[in-house]
């Protein structure tokens, strides 16, 4: 089988690959998400994300090996189509599309609300429109800008959770006053415990803390338009490790500390609530444009993936043969065109229930990560057995 999809250029360097992979995962899945789901479960959040967290581990390890076995911009619907069979590839690939329809839906309505903080007069379909409008353009014009684009955002990302655990850190350990009350790890265990709803809430809050890791596979999609994929994105996948283990579980670990549970809610970023009850002018303002930022570098990354799934299964006959467009500049504008259109669905959304979107989209798009990552563990093995078998050899990475 050919190692990459006809018509796609290596555009993306080592650089951008790195960045893609790095902040891929973060969203608003922790940026915006984790704020009404500390609210909900309390301190116990921490459990639920290293579960998730250790099961992601798992599913980039098995989309390493896979990925070494044959870089592909069709990704897991390629290996589906190879390990398990045709309905598998057509099926994973549009539960995959369902959880970026519907990731989209959340990232927009994310960015209505971060700017609804600076503009309450405004609208949030009206926001989210613009969003949509600017984000669409960037990935119509090359993969190389989109590649640029989102190295930028997910820098910007990246630096904001680092600067967060340093200052976290220095707060929780000077007992420092967050708007009258002091941070500490007393937080964790003075209102009711670490399971203050329970152990069945926590349960409850693993789907929407799945969908916080949910891009961490794009970096597979990405393969196969990578200049020396089997070199680069080793190092790329491996860092998953540490970034789940620091950025999330770290994350969520210190924001239990710094605030007691019932402070943080769902209509504000849970990182701009503490920065704002520090009392320092603009700090919250800066907080809130770097969130603002991860939830356009998600929506960035949405039309991008979708694009190049949905020409693999147009090529197959499985999706409207519109979706496999391509256009002079090597990107795949019909597929990315189509999921623009659901995009619009939840403007829409965002006009008739602003407060629920969000919460509506990430329900959805749960399932198809679910599915995603089943369909990774499953080709995975489906190697295994194979290379056992003698029928192909297995990657060194494994």
């Amino acid at each position: 089988m050919d190692e990459q999809p006809e018509g796609y250029t290596q555009a993306l360097g080592k650089r951008q690959v790195q960045m893609i992979a790095i902040g891929g995962a973060i969203g608003v899945g922790l940026f915006l998400g984790a704020g009404g789901k500390l609210n909900q479960a309390g301190p116990s959040l921490v459990f639920s994300y290293a579960l998730c967290g250790t099961a992601a581990y798992f599913v980039m390890r098995a989309l390493g090996e896979l990925v070494m076995h044959r870089p592909t911009s069709g990704s897991f619907v390629a290996y589906a189509r190879e390990f398990i069979g045709p309905w598998a590839g057509f099926a994973s690939g549009w539960m995959y599309w369902v959880n970026w329809a519907m990731t989209g839906i959340a990232e927009i309505t994310a960015v209505a609300i971060y700017v609804h903080r600076w503009l309450p007069d405004v609208p949030q379909w009206i926001t989210a429109m613009v969003a949509l409008g600017v984000l669409l353009v960037v990935n119509l014009v090359s993969v190389k800008l989109f590649g640029e684009l989102e190295f930028w955002f997910s820098l910007v990302k990246v630096l904001a959770i680092v600067v967060f655990l340093v200052v976290g850190i220095g707060l929780v350990v000077t007992a420092a006053d967050i708007g009258g009350t002091p941070a500490g790890v007393a937080n964790l265990t003075d209102h009711g415990g670490m399971f203050p709803a329970g152990v069945g809430v926590p349960l409850m809050t693993l789907q929407a803390v799945i969908f916080a890791y949910s891009a961490i596979e794009l970096v597979g999609i990405a393969a196969g338009e990578t200049k020396e994929p089997r070199k680069v994105l080793p190092r790329a996948i491996n860092s998953v490790v540490w970034r789940i283990a620091i950025f999330y579980v770290g994350s969520v670990l210190l924001l239990a500390m710094l605030l007691p549970w019932p402070f943080y809610s769902g209509g504000e970023s849970p990182f701009v609530t503490v920065f704002s009850r520090l009392g320092i002018p603009a700090v919250g303002d800066i907080m809130n444009a770097v969130v603002l930022t991860a939830a356009l570098s998600s929506c960035n990354s949405g039309l991008y993936s979708t694009g190049r799934v949905l020409r693999a299964l147009a090529d197959k006959g499985e999706a409207p043969a519109f979706a496999g467009r391509m256009n002079s500049r090597h990107v795949p504008y019909g597929g990315i065109l189509f999921t623009s259109v659901i995009y619009v669905l939840g403007v829409v959304l965002n006009y008739i229930v602003p407060q629920e979107a969000f919460d509506i989209a990430i329900a959805i798009a749960s399932l198809g990560v679910v599915a995603t990552w089943a369909t990774l563990i499953i080709c995975q093995m489906r190697l295994r057995q194979a290379a056992l078998r003698g029928d192909v050899e297995r990657p060194a990475y494994r």
